[in-house]
């Protein structure tokens, strides 16, 4: 990934997102540190549909809980 000020992505912004559309991403730094990326949509896309954590779980192959073992001993007390 390119680094590029802020100030040069400013001047020549349509070519920094062709690149990106092109799939080369940009890294914009403001006084050396990094600020933002540019991407292409594309994978923006597919960086932004993560399943979440519950679909995750209802995707696991059926069967999966002959090899997974639950404790059936009793629950200790909270304490509260």
């Amino acid at each position: 990934m390119r680094k590029i000020q802020l100030r040069d992505a400013k001047a020549r912004l349509s070519a920094v997102v062709d690149a990106a559309a092109q799939g080369k991403p940009a890294l914009i730094t403001r006084n050396g540190k990094p600020r933002a990326v540019i991407l292409s949509f594309e994978e923006y896309k597919r960086l932004s549909d993560v399943p979440s954590f519950g679909r995750l779980l209802m995707s696991a192959p059926p069967g999966l809980r002959k090899y997974v073992r639950r404790s059936r001993s009793p629950m200790r007390g909270s304490g509260l």
